[in-house]
Protein backbone atom coordinates (compact mmCIF):
# COMPACT_ATOMS: atom_id res chain seq x y z
CA UNK A 1 0.00 0.00 0.00
CA UNK A 2 1.56 3.27 -1.09
CA UNK A 3 1.40 5.62 1.87
CA UNK A 4 -0.01 9.31 0.62
CA UNK A 5 0.00 10.75 4.33
CA UNK A 6 3.02 13.03 3.41
CA UNK A 7 1.78 16.20 2.10
CA UNK A 8 4.92 17.11 0.50
CA UNK A 9 8.06 14.86 0.03
CA UNK A 10 10.12 17.75 0.20
CA UNK A 11 11.54 17.61 4.20
CA UNK A 12 11.49 20.43 5.94
CA UNK A 13 14.58 22.05 8.00
CA UNK A 14 14.64 19.62 10.31
CA UNK A 15 14.29 16.53 7.26
CA UNK A 16 10.86 16.47 8.90
CA UNK A 17 8.15 15.58 6.09
CA UNK A 18 4.53 17.10 6.43
CA UNK A 19 1.99 14.59 7.13
CA UNK A 20 -1.62 14.86 7.11
CA UNK A 21 -3.18 13.36 10.42
CA UNK A 22 -6.57 12.47 8.18
CA UNK A 23 -5.16 10.95 5.29
CA UNK A 24 -3.00 8.80 7.14
CA UNK A 25 -5.69 8.06 9.59
CA UNK A 26 -7.85 6.66 6.73
CA UNK A 27 -5.26 4.54 5.69
CA UNK A 28 -5.01 3.23 8.84
CA UNK A 29 -8.96 2.80 9.14
CA UNK A 30 -8.86 1.27 5.91
CA UNK A 31 -5.99 -1.81 6.83
CA UNK A 32 -8.29 -2.47 10.04
CA UNK A 33 -11.17 -2.83 7.71
CA UNK A 34 -9.26 -5.21 4.87
CA UNK A 35 -8.18 -7.41 8.43
CA UNK A 36 -11.40 -7.23 9.74
CA UNK A 37 -13.37 -8.27 6.16
CA UNK A 38 -10.45 -10.55 5.54
CA UNK A 39 -11.14 -12.55 8.65
CA UNK A 40 -14.45 -13.00 7.96
CA UNK A 41 -14.20 -13.56 4.35
CA UNK A 42 -16.81 -10.44 3.29
CA UNK A 43 -15.85 -7.17 3.10
CA UNK A 44 -17.35 -5.16 5.98
CA UNK A 45 -17.22 -1.72 4.35
CA UNK A 46 -17.86 1.46 5.97
CA UNK A 47 -19.50 -0.29 9.68
CA UNK A 48 -15.42 -1.50 9.63
CA UNK A 49 -14.42 2.34 9.41
CA UNK A 50 -16.90 3.33 12.14
CA UNK A 51 -15.53 0.47 14.21
CA UNK A 52 -12.22 1.66 13.81
CA UNK A 53 -13.09 5.56 14.92
CA UNK A 54 -14.59 4.22 17.73
CA UNK A 55 -12.44 2.22 19.18
CA UNK A 56 -9.08 3.55 17.94
CA UNK A 57 -9.56 7.64 16.69
CA UNK A 58 -8.91 9.10 20.06
CA UNK A 59 -4.98 6.89 21.28
CA UNK A 60 -4.29 7.40 17.40
CA UNK A 61 -4.62 11.35 17.68
CA UNK A 62 -2.78 11.36 21.10
CA UNK A 63 0.36 9.52 19.33
CA UNK A 64 0.36 11.75 16.50
CA UNK A 65 0.01 15.16 18.72
CA UNK A 66 3.02 13.59 20.95
CA UNK A 67 4.98 12.99 17.70
CA UNK A 68 3.81 16.54 17.07
CA UNK A 69 4.67 18.18 19.97
CA UNK A 70 8.12 16.23 20.48
CA UNK A 71 8.84 17.60 17.09
CA UNK A 72 9.99 14.16 15.45
CA UNK A 73 6.69 14.77 12.58
CA UNK A 74 5.05 17.67 11.39
CA UNK A 75 1.22 17.03 11.53
CA UNK A 76 -0.27 19.75 8.83
CA UNK A 77 -3.81 20.01 10.95
CA UNK A 78 -1.73 20.73 14.70
CA UNK A 79 -0.81 24.07 15.77
CA UNK A 80 2.25 24.93 14.03
CA UNK A 81 3.68 26.79 17.15
CA UNK A 82 3.31 23.51 18.84
CA UNK A 83 6.21 21.47 16.59
CA UNK A 84 8.80 21.09 18.87
CA UNK A 85 6.98 22.77 22.01
CA UNK A 86 8.26 20.12 24.43
CA UNK A 87 11.76 19.85 23.80
CA UNK A 88 11.89 23.72 23.79
CA UNK A 89 10.37 24.13 26.97
CA UNK A 90 11.70 21.66 28.94
CA UNK A 91 15.13 20.47 27.16
CA UNK A 92 16.96 20.07 30.21
CA UNK A 93 14.11 17.17 31.44
CA UNK A 94 14.28 14.87 27.63
CA UNK A 95 14.34 11.92 29.77
CA UNK A 96 11.41 12.52 32.18
CA UNK A 97 9.82 13.89 28.46
CA UNK A 98 10.22 10.52 26.81
CA UNK A 99 8.69 8.60 29.83
CA UNK A 100 5.86 10.74 30.22
CA UNK A 101 5.02 10.31 26.09
CA UNK A 102 5.57 6.77 26.34
CA UNK A 103 3.09 6.49 28.92
CA UNK A 104 0.78 8.74 27.14
CA UNK A 105 0.77 6.76 24.25
CA UNK A 106 0.10 3.55 26.46
CA UNK A 107 -3.10 5.63 26.97
CA UNK A 108 -2.55 6.08 30.62
CA UNK A 109 -3.84 9.85 31.57
CA UNK A 110 -2.55 12.57 34.33
CA UNK A 111 -3.13 11.12 37.40
CA UNK A 112 -1.22 8.21 36.22
CA UNK A 113 1.78 9.98 35.23
CA UNK A 114 1.29 11.90 38.66
CA UNK A 115 0.98 8.57 40.58
CA UNK A 116 3.86 7.42 38.51
CA UNK A 117 5.58 9.58 39.06
CA UNK A 118 5.38 9.40 42.39
CA UNK A 119 5.63 5.25 42.50
CA UNK A 120 9.36 6.25 41.66
CA UNK A 121 10.16 9.13 43.97
CA UNK A 122 10.28 11.40 40.97
CA UNK A 123 9.95 15.27 41.66
CA UNK A 124 6.53 16.19 40.91
CA UNK A 125 6.74 19.24 40.22
CA UNK A 126 8.83 18.98 36.89
CA UNK A 127 6.12 15.69 36.02
CA UNK A 128 3.12 18.46 36.73
CA UNK A 129 5.06 21.22 34.32
CA UNK A 130 5.12 19.30 31.19
CA UNK A 131 1.54 17.64 31.76
CA UNK A 132 0.62 21.28 32.12
CA UNK A 133 1.99 22.28 29.06
CA UNK A 134 0.56 19.04 26.80
CA UNK A 135 -2.66 19.78 27.89
CA UNK A 136 -4.27 16.29 26.17
CA UNK A 137 -7.18 16.84 26.99
CA UNK A 138 -7.89 20.31 25.49
CA UNK A 139 -6.16 18.93 22.09
CA UNK A 140 -9.19 17.64 19.88
CA UNK A 141 -9.90 16.88 16.21
CA UNK A 142 -12.44 14.70 15.19
CA UNK A 143 -13.13 12.34 12.92
CA UNK A 144 -15.60 12.58 9.95
CA UNK A 145 -17.17 9.37 11.76
CA UNK A 146 -16.88 10.61 15.23
CA UNK A 147 -20.17 10.20 16.94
Amino acid sequence: MTNTSNISEEPNRDNLVKSSVFIDSEQEAERHKWIESEKIGTDLGEGAIKQWVKTHWWGYLRARWLEHLQGTRFWVELDRGDFGLLHRLFEQHGELLDRIADRLKAGQENLDIINWARDFNLDVGPVIEVLEALDMNSRRLSHRFDP
